[in-house]
């Protein structure tokens, strides 16, 4: 069967009215009663365990088995998408505003659960900032090793998701013309969006990468696509099927929406005030453009100049010589970049303060 087949319209129109439903009989039981529900706040809020939450609340699968890799998941993929990480981590998670979460909100019935929920409209820089905690905690090194903080994470993102379901079906806002509420299309395209996205963002940047990163790479995130819930007929293993199923995902979901735009110009705002060196506007607008690609720019009405030709082939000719610079130990690179990150948040949140 080719990957077109896989993906079809009949397919992911099933997916589209699917949600988690292990996740979602646990949020059932737990909001069914106060108590519970103040006990999984406090462990959602708190720094406890996987284990706490089992002892909370036995019995659920999803909790018990949330620590066990499935039986695909390979450990040397898993390290090498994680020293991928390490080596480009500054560039991925600049990736992440400039190109991931803009294509995520061009998906408009997906992307109207982020506008309802106001919380990312409102309070832009806390989301973007929780969300790039999550990726750095997820892409750590032994993140998925015996112990690993990434389980813990992953659980809690999970469990985050299916609440956002619940309450949003309560809210009467939600139209079944759009599907469950992060529904496993969307998760795939979530997915998708931080691994295949991302892939071709660096590649756009002129860095290379080989076939053997890409598949590491793409094997992590299939791996944290796993413990979030999603179904693993919507993890594709190679870069092929990812490709097709981004396609797929694109053609059905891609349009023009006013909640869409809004939710990009706050992400735009948000980038604009971290502008800290001597870049333009524009340009950071034009590098977007770039990323996304012209016709997904327009659906977001990203409205900049072409970032002109020399200033793309002056970062592409950086990143080029970049690759011929000797590796630190990827765990080192991590720890920089991740201190490197906090001191620019830390910073930023002072500067928000006076």
């Amino acid at each position: 069967m080719t990957a077109k087949a896989i993906y079809s319209d009949d397919f992911l129109n099933a997916k589209r009215q699917t949600g988690d439903s292990q996740a979602d009989e646990f949020i059932k039981y737990v909001f069914s009663n106060q108590e519970p529900k103040i006990q999984l706040q406090n462990w959602l809020s708190g720094q406890s365990e996987i284990e706490d939450l089992n002892r909370l609340f036995p019995g659920f699968d999803f909790i018990t088995n949330a620590t066990q890799l499935p039986n695909w998941a390979n450990a040397e993929l898993i390290k090498d998408g994680n020293r991928f990480f390490a080596k480009h981590a500054q560039n991925i998670m600049s990736l992440l505003g400039l190109l991931s979460l803009p294509y995520c909100y061009t998906a408009a019935d997906g992307a109207m659960v982020l506008y309802l929920s106001e919380k990312i409209r409102k309070e832009t820089t806390k989301r973007l900032y929780d969300t790039a905690v999550f990726v750095w905690d997820v892409m750590a090194p032994d993140a998925f090793a015996k112990g690993g903080k990434g389980f813990n994470e992953v659980l809690k993102i999970r469990i985050i998701h299916a609440a956002v379901r619940f309450y949003t079906l309560k809210s009467g806002q939600w139209k079944n013309e759009w599907g469950l509420p992060i529904n496993q299309e969307d998760m795939a395209g979530t997915n998708l969006s931080f691994s295949l996205i991302v892939v071709r963002g660096l590649r756009k940047l002129g860095i290379t990468i080989s076939n053997k990163e890409q598949i590491a790479f793409l094997h992590l995130w299939k791996v944290i696509g796993y413990f979030t819930g999603c179904d693993e007929d919507l993890l594709p293993e190679n870069g092929k099927l990812a490709t097709h199923l981004d396609l797929a995902i694109k053609a059905r979901q891609f349009r023009i929406s006013n909640h869409g735009q809004e939710l990009t110009q706050s992400l735009i705002e948000h980038i604009l005030t971290l502008n800290r060196r001597k870049v333009s506007n524009n340009d950071i607008l034009g590098l977007m453009r770039h990323l996304l690609g012209t016709d997904v720019a327009d659906m977001l009405g990203i409205n900049a100049p072409e970032l002109p030709q020399y200033k793309l082939t002056m970062i592409r000719g950086i990143n080029f010589l970049k690759s011929f610079k000797p590796q630190s130990d990827p765990r080192i690179l991590y720890r920089e970049a991740y201190s490197a990150f906090k001191k620019q948040s830390m910073a930023m949140q002072q500067s928000n303060l006076v």
